[in-house]
């Protein structure tokens, strides 16, 4: 091989892997996977946990609630954060229920099993307060938790 085709062939290849690099590394700033669904784990990075005694995040709704209700949901933290994932999920068998019918700028709804029924961040803008609504389903479905 003579060496302008080398120099060729190892500039596409260094090209092909940065802009794989670069995607990868960008990839979820819009948002967590749908393989994060089921145990809500980030999947995309290692994440270093900092101390709890030094962050905490907490979340505000009403205390009772009736099937199709709307039902206002904030998430406070005590740091800023890029990413989050946000789901309401039935006590009694850990599966999703409801929708969520508001959500707040810098999020996107996400479709785990349902359209609207997991909403996650957009960008990757610093994020400290937010607030949903969340909508109940139309049957009973006792005890939610959101996580």
């Amino acid at each position: 091989m003579e060496d302008g085709r080398k120099v060729h062939v190892v500039l596409i290849g260094w090209a092909c892997t940065t802009l794989c690099l670069v995607s990868y590394a960008a990839a979820f700033s819009h948002g967590a996977s749908p393989s994060a669904c089921i145990d809500m784990m980030p999947q995309h990075m290692r994440v270093q946990l900092h101390s709890p005694r030094n962050n905490y995040v907490t979340l505000h709704t009403n205390m009772s609630f009736f099937p199709g209700d709307k039902v206002p949901v904030t998430v406070r933290s005590s740091r800023d954060f890029m990413g989050f994932l946000l789901q309401a999920r039935k006590v009694s068998n850990d599966e999703i229920a409801g929708t969520f019918v508001f959500i707040p700028p810098g999020s996107k709804l996400l479709t785990c099993f349902e359209d609207g029924d997991t909403v996650t961040h957009s960008d990757k803008s610093l994020k400290r307060n937010l607030s949903f609504v969340w909508k109940a389903p139309d049957q009973p479905i006792g005890d939610i938790k959101f996580l």
